[in-house]
């Protein structure tokens, strides 16, 4: 796990060694045990590229420093991330003769792609984001992991490409100064994230994930490699005489590949199913104990941390336990704004990266249940948007504005998640419900509190693009695969763990189980009210009831008692006051409104606080106006 970053482009504008430097030294936090940096030009002098490695290091740490080049200096990379198949590819590569000077996942890719060319991104089960130079054919490889664990951000500058880790180290360039993307402004008052490839600084984008690009001879072709198949696949006709067993046995493989590691790593432990299945299959593997890491509130009705202990126990874990509160949050949120470079969009940022700060001081790598909502079908919006086709063709478009969104108003705000459900239900425009299901504002919402002119500018098409007779949970499904997890929970998931030195690996996120996943039939993800069906079927003898049955509670801050009570003030002052740069945007009246029922308890908005304190907070930081 690493950060990187570099460029190529015309040799008489690229950058000098000094910014290569400053690049790298931008995201410090992402590499603490090295760095490296590399400058070359093509043969006829015209263009010229640097490569730059900041170094986490988790496997081979005597002979792993980056940028590596291959053994007779034709190749050379930095890497960002993990190829967890490695060992198995570099066996495959040495029969054919390949040679190998360390022991490295690095130098696989390196080889990799000297047997098959860029297609190699495919055969890789991991986490990734790569900047490989082939001085021979003159080209620059990039590419990001399918899911898109790992990040890359992108610049066109001067008829040339920067390329980082982190928009910060993009910012660390000279003539890079940030400046605000108001569609994206427009578009995070949706989504509560950006939706790539965008950001919200104007000019800097997201590669997106299962993509590569190829620079040949000034010019960047981008392609996608990789697409997850609830997209397209519906399920196999041919299932294994016994889908549960081997939907266990797979997990269990990627839990054993992802403990490969020459440091002491561990576990976050939430006390939910996801996380209570990986450490089970940890333990499995391990002689040693395995540390585990959990996190808990003041506030009892938010803490699932008595769950965690149940399993650190059955499990005989060395388990470590941090409680934090509404203190803890306001403390960190700038900082934590600075590492991410945006809005914090989930509350639950903050007590992941305080988990990973504690964690930090005896593991550097730790496993999670990361994405196993997404795949499995762990949402209350899995279950509800398999009823949306109807629900619509029973409820007219004009009913449900006229007669059913009224009756939601009058509902108190402790039912703010069954008020979400039946306006989603309504919405006919899919680019409009995919995203509102978890979102802050409809469409409508959106425009009546913004006060500019609307940006016109359509969302990316991706995340959407379902094959036409889908059905409805593969559709949302695929959604969050696309979108949800990449530019949201993945990105949080790394910046946060990064933030504090640590990697986190997640095995529900391995592409080849997602597919064999997907080729079963949708009920062995949720049926009835039974959600993650064949997940809480695999574990049945082995975790506890009390885990099994239990209802999802989720990894909930209570900012809405916060937003009421110690962090009141610095709302009102934020979003209202003299000093806020963003209260041009929104209609006073409406504001206000939304505030008052808040914090009075009529309505609970506590997704779109968050969310416009956060935007405040992100312009502040980086002076945007």
């Amino acid at each position: 796990m690493c950060g990187i970053a570099g460029w190529i482009g015309r040799a008489e504008t690229t950058p000098n060694q000094g910014t290569l430097q400053a690049m790298t030294d931008a995201v410090a936090h992402r590499g603490p045990d090295g760095e490296g940096h590399w400058q070359a030009a093509t043969r006829d002098g015209r263009h010229a590229v640097g490569l730059g490695h900041r170094r986490l290091a988790i496997i081979d740490l005597g002979t792993g420093q980056q940028p590596m080049a291959s053994h007779d200096g034709r190749l050379t990379i930095v890497f960002n991330g993990e190829i967890y198949n490695f060992q198995d590819l570099r066996a495959r590569l040495s029969e054919r003769g390949h040679r190998f000077l360390t022991q490295s996942d690095t130098e696989v890719i390196v080889e990799a792609y000297r047997a098959w060319g860029p297609d190699c991104v495919s055969r890789f089960r991991g986490m990734f984001a790569f900047a490989l130079w082939d001085s021979e054919q003159e080209v620059l490889l990039l590419a990001r992991d399918p899911f898109g664990k790992k990040p890359l951000y992108l610049l066109d500058r001067d008829g040339g490409l920067m390329f980082a880790s982190e928009v910060k180290s993009l910012l660390a360039c000279p003539g890079v100064a940030p400046r605000l993307d108001r569609a994206s402004v427009y578009d995070y008052l949706t989504w509560r994230y950006v939706p790539g490839p965008h950001t919200l600084f104007e000019g800097i984008r997201k590669m997106m994930p299962g993509s590569l690009a190829v620079w040949r001879d000034g010019r960047l072709e981008e392609r996608v490699y990789y697409t997850p198949p609830d997209a397209t696949q519906g399920p196999d006709e041919g299932l294994p005489d016994d889908p549960v067993a081997a939907f266990r046995d797979r997990l269990d493989e990627c839990v054993r590949l992802r403990m490969v590691s020459d440091v002491p790593f561990g576990a976050f432990l939430s006390g939910g199913v996801d996380s209570s299945a990986i450490v089970a299959l940890m333990s499995r593997h391990s002689e040693l104990p395995i540390d585990t890491f959990s996190i808990g509130f003041r506030e009892q009705a938010y803490s699932e941390a008595g769950y965690a202990r149940l399993i650190a126990r059955k499990f005989a874990t060395h388990h470590h336990e941090l409680v934090v509160d509404a203190n803890d949050l306001m403390d960190h949120l700038p900082d934590l704004i600075g590492y991410r470079d945006a809005p914090v969009a989930e509350p639950s940022d903050i007590p992941i990266y305080l988990l990973s700060r504690e964690a930090s001081k005896s593991v550097k790598m730790v496993l999670t249940g990361e994405g196993s909502d997404e795949i499995l079908g762990g949402y209350p919006k899995h279950r509800a948007e398999r009823f949306v086709t109807a629900y619509q063709s029973v409820v007219a478009a004009w009913m449900h504005r006229a007669l059913v969104l009224p009756l939601t108003r009058i509902l108190p705000w402790q039912f703010r998640r069954a008020k979400t459900l039946i306006a989603s239900l309504g919405l006919r425009d899919l680019q409009e419900r995919m995203p509102r299901w978890f979102g802050a504002l409809s469409f409508a919402e959106r425009a009546a509190l913004w006060t500019l002119p609307p940006p016109q500018r359509p969302p990316d098409p991706r995340p959407f693009a379902v094959a036409p007779g889908q059905s409805g949970l593969r559709r949302i499904l695929y959604f969050d695969q696309a979108s949800w997890l990449p530019d949201n929970l993945l990105e949080r998931g790394d910046r946060m763990t990064m933030a504090a030195s640590i990697e986190a690996r997640m095995p529900f996120m391995d592409h080849r189980l997602v597919a064999f996943v997907s080729s079963l039939p949708d009920s062995f993800r949720i049926r009835g009210a039974e959600q993650k069906r064949i997940l809480r079927q695999a574990f049945r003898d082995i975790l506890p009831a009390d885990i099994l049955d239990r209802p999802k509670v989720g990894f909930r801050v209570p900012v809405n008692e916060w937003f009421q009570g110690p962090m009141r003030e610095m709302v009102f002052d934020c979003l209202t006051g003299p000093s806020s740069i963003t209260r041009d945007y929104y209609r006073p009246d409406m504001l206000r409104r939304l505030l008052d029922d808040h914090v009075l308890g009529r309505h609970n908005h506590e997704k779109l606080i968050w969310g416009l304190l956060n935007l405040e907070l992100f312009q502040r930081r980086y002076r945007l106006n």
